[in-house]
């Protein structure tokens, strides 16, 4: 776990240079705050394709080798979108980039197979961390590197340190990091019959329980991503932001989610299970997102901003945890790479939809109507029931 983990942190802040730096770079080259979401769209397009494939890819042939390919396609992806001099290399640098994010599916795949139940939380929490702390170091990076005037901002140079970011990830995945899965349990998987993506996302759905879970997974991070991608744009202008101001924001996002996800998240599923931290996140981020519209002044933007990142981190390692915990050991990378593909399915949608709403409607609509989607996913995580506890898992 702990080379795992500097694994994702390193690649994360490759990730979270680039993430406050893409609407500017988007609105650089002339585009639209719709255009904008869709640039941030195009990233999860491509790894909503390929997640389901690296997720039982990593079942057959390990979780390593899946991860190693990948941050080499990542690494070239960064250095295309430095040299990018027009708005289709934007979006076709983002593209590659996402069709190589299916390391993060063989991740969490990774944490499944080296937890037992009663720790699982904590796993998927800690790697969660690595993304927290890659968004703590990653945006204010990137921000300083390209300044804070959006109009003469340097995007090349946080590309190419996300590059070798990624070159320095990859070097240890290759000559660290131990395979995971038993070659035992690799025969196995190639000796199954291949079943198509749509059988794989009917095994998910139907699984007890699961759908709901991957349902509200799909709608919190729809949410989320929707915040994300409009949020650069609404604080140019609100408060004239440039990218620097902006990066230390995702930062201090970043040092909550870490906090959070590393350190709290896998105590208080024990004391309070899944269930309930999956409702009280989903409450503390419709209140984050709602409160956004009516900040003018800096100390009430950190106090909005900080209910998104309490919220957001309580709930999106619970819900991993809770659709793990009801499948068998044998098709973790199955379910995780259909679960993958449903969360990268909302940060496409998520951030179109926010964008067009921003263009359309106005600065302050995405998170209105991002506050009443969480109460939507409230009422559903009502309906959530925890998982029993069985003996196995009491002898765990």
């Amino acid at each position: 776990m702990p080379i795992l983990f500097l694994i994702v942190f390193v690649d994360l802040v490759g990730f979270g240079i680039v993430i406050p730096l893409l609407p500017f770079f988007g609105e650089h080259f002339g585009a639209t705050p719709a255009e904008v979401g869709l640039l941030m769209a195009t990233y999860s397009l491509a790894q909503f394709i390929l997640a389901p494939v690296f997720g039982r890819l990593s079942d057959r042939v390990g979780r390593k080798r899946v991860l190693v390919v990948s941050l080499a396609g990542a690494s070239a992806a960064y250095v295309w979108l430095g040299f990018a001099d027009s708005l289709w290399m934007l979006f076709a640098a983002r593209t590659l980039a996402g069709a190589m994010a299916g390391n993060i599916s063989a991740a969490f795949a990774y944490v499944a197979d080296v937890t037992t139940p009663a720790n699982r939380a904590k796993g998927m929490g800690l790697v969660g961390a690595a993304f927290g702390l890659g968004f703590i170091f990653g945006p204010a990076i990137g921000g300083i590197l390209a300044g804070a005037d959006p109009a003469a901002a340097d995007y090349r140079t946080p590309s190419l340190v996300a590059a070798g970011l990624s070159v320095t990830a990859l070097i240890l995945a290759a000559t660290l990091l131990k395979e995971s899965l038993s070659a035992e349990a690799r025969a196995r998987q190639r000796s199954l019959s291949r079943p198509s993506r749509r059988q794989q996302i009917r095994d998910a759905l139907t699984a007890p329980g699961v759908g709901l879970l991957i349902a509200m997974s799909f709608l919190a991070v729809f949410v989320f991503a929707g915040m994300e991608t409009t949020f650069a744009m609404w604080s140019r202008r609100t408060f004239g932001w440039g990218p620097e101001q902006n990066g230390y924001l995702f930062a201090f996002v970043g040092l909550l989610s870490a906090a959070i996800q590393g350190g709290l998240v896998g105590r208080m599923a024990r004391r309070f299970g899944e269930t309930r931290l999956i409702a009280g996140g989903t409450l503390v981020l419709a209140a984050g997102m709602v409160a956004i519209p009516f900040c003018t002044t800096i100390p009430a933007l950190i106090v909005a901003m900080t209910g998104v990142a309490i919220g957001f981190s309580l709930v999106s390692p619970s819900l991993n945890s809770a659709i793990s915990l009801r499948v068998g050991a044998e098709i973790q990378g199955g379910i995780m790479g259909v679960t993958r593909s449903a969360t990268t399915l909302a940060r496409v949608l998520g951030p179109a939809w926010a964008g067009a709403i921003f263009w359309i409607w106005g600065k302050d609509w995405p998170y209105f109507v991002g506050a009443l989607v969480m109460a939507g996913v409230l009422v559903l995580a009502l309906q959530v029931r925890a998982r029993p506890v069985t003996a196995g898992d009491a002898a765990d």
